[in-house]
């Protein structure tokens, strides 16, 4: 069965008549729903209380404002919303303007004054409001994106959404433009909601939305990149999350969504406040949401500080736990503790291992290998490692380990086999021995290459091919 279908399967997730019934009923009164629910209302409020917004540029509230709006006070580049929208809905991003005057759109698409207008009416006819009921349209900057999220993002603007529950942060996420999304963060229009550590503000699991199918699944790394969408570590954590707790204390709001970007120059400002945040971030973060919210229900919680480092003590660590439980698969950080075995000889080693999921094969350096009884093997190859870096093609390369291959193969019974290997290093060639493993608690063996290479701070890189029985969580602290 897929997680993701396993988690929305478990008893512990949190549905939408459960979020309605326990959390949203009962502590978002109608006054602090009305804040949320109106964007400019939002602005005014937080602004006032010195957090961070986007600057607004305009507003139009009824069609004499649409007809005698000057078009040349707006920017090169703005965001054009809809004052009572929900769910992204009605939202135009423009990335900037051509000589003939038009705007761009993410697609790439014109923007006339005329669309310009057309989406407008659309807005203030309340097209895109939650009831239905006449709307404002406002203008307002757009977010400079941070160096740190471009190789992640396409033309558009990441969110970290985090939802406070009792002035405690419980569960967050990072939300990522793409090209299916047309540069929208929203995982329903095919964005990437990526789970956040609460305690280091490291991202861990990700998961997109297949939209022909509607079913979320599981991704590593950006689209046709090796842009891993673990390990980002957030700027401005610590401030993010005093931020997101000031604004529930400021509002009322006693289940909140709050979405925040991160501007280039300004820093972490606030996007939107939600009182009916989506249930993705449970997903996304392979954890359920209910067991969070209950733990800190009913918690004493006086002072902004007190509640961040409530949300990071409970719930740092806790992901661990669930996914192992979910998946029955064991979490590993980015180092951990490997016990390797030779299967023919009384020889082991347990030393330190880098789990890299951009290797495929798992690796081991020669002086490791030639400590378990691989040390005829290693000798044999050190003298081709020495002639082939750099100085040789790859169809050469193949060609020597294919030869070398027949000629050991039968002489040393642990040698799987010879590859050649091309890095940032060179072309090299190089033997795979059969060896044992223990990682995790976990025991199998693998054929792994001998490296040659000095540099390496590791004796051992654990490659993917051998992490399908684990998750790999680089905000973990390795095992002792």
């Amino acid at each position: 069965m897929n997680i993701v279908t396993y988690l929305k399967q478990s008893k512990g997730i949190l549905g939408m008549n459960s979020r309605n019934l326990q959390f949203i009923r009962p502590f978002n009164r109608k006054k602090a729903k009305k804040i949320a629910d109106n964007k400019l209302l939002t602005k005014r409020i937080l602004k006032k209380n010195k957090i961070r917004v986007p600057k607004l540029l305009g507003s139009i509230n009824n069609y004499n404002d649409l007809k005698n709006f000057d078009w040349n006070k707006l920017p090169n580049s703005f965001v054009l919303k809809p004052n009572l929208g929900l769910g992204g809905e009605g939202i135009m991003v423009v990335f900037g303007r051509k000589k003939n005057g038009n705007w761009v759109k993410a697609n790439r698409q014109e923007v006339t004054i005329e669309d310009l207008k057309n989406h407008i009416l659309n807005i203030l006819e309340g097209n895109y409001s939650i009831s239905g009921v006449l709307d404002t349209a406002f203008f307002e900057e757009r977010i400079k994106i941070l160096k740190l999220f471009k190789p992640y993002s396409y033309r558009g603007i990441p969110d970290i959404r985090i939802i406070v529950f009792n002035n405690v942060p419980t569960m967050a996420m990072l939300r990522l433009p793409t090209k299916q999304s047309g540069g929208r963060s929203n995982l329903h229009l095919g964005g990437i909601s990526v789970g956040i550590d609460l305690s280091t503000g490291v991202t861990t699991t990700a998961i997109t939305k297949n939209l022909t199918t509607q079913q979320e699944y599981l991704i590593d790394y950006i689209e046709n990149t090796r842009h891993s969408l673990s390990g980002i570590k957030i700027p401005f954590w610590k401030e993010i999350l005093n931020m997101s707790v000031q604004a529930q204390q400021i509002t009322n709001i006693g289940f909140l969504g709050i979405d925040i970007m991160i501007d280039r120059d300004r820093g972490p400002v606030v996007a939107e406040l939600n009182s009916r945040p989506g249930l993705g971030i449970q997903i996304a973060n392979l954890s359920p949401l209910k067991t969070r919210l209950n733990k800190v229900e009913g918690l004493k919680i006086k002072t902004i500080k007190r509640g961040v480092r409530v949300g990071q003590d409970l719930f740092g660590g806790e992901i661990e736990e669930d996914i192992e439980d979910m998946t029955g698969k064991k979490l590993l950080g980015i180092f951990e503790s490997v016990r390797l075995k030779n299967p023919l000889k009384p020889l082991e080693r347990v030393t330190k291992a880098k789990i890299d999921t951009g290797a495929y094969s798992t690796s081991i350096s020669s002086e490791l290998a030639k400590s378990l009884g691989y040390k005829d093997i290693t000798e044999k190859f050190e003298k081709y490692y020495k002639n082939t870096n750099k100085e040789i093609t790859i169809k050469e390369a193949e060609k020597l380990a294919k030869k070398l291959e027949e000629k050991y193969k039968e002489k040393f019974s642990l040698l799987h086999s010879v590859v050649h290997i091309v890095s940032s290093n060179g072309i090299t060639v190089r033997p795979k021995v059969l060896i044992e493993l223990e990682l995790g608690g976990i025991k199998f063996e693998t054929n792994a290459n001998i490296t040659q290479r000095k540099d390496l701070k590791c004796k051992v890189i654990m490659g993917r091919r051998d992490l399908k029985n684990y998750i790999v969580d680089p905000s973990k602290i390795k095992r002792k």
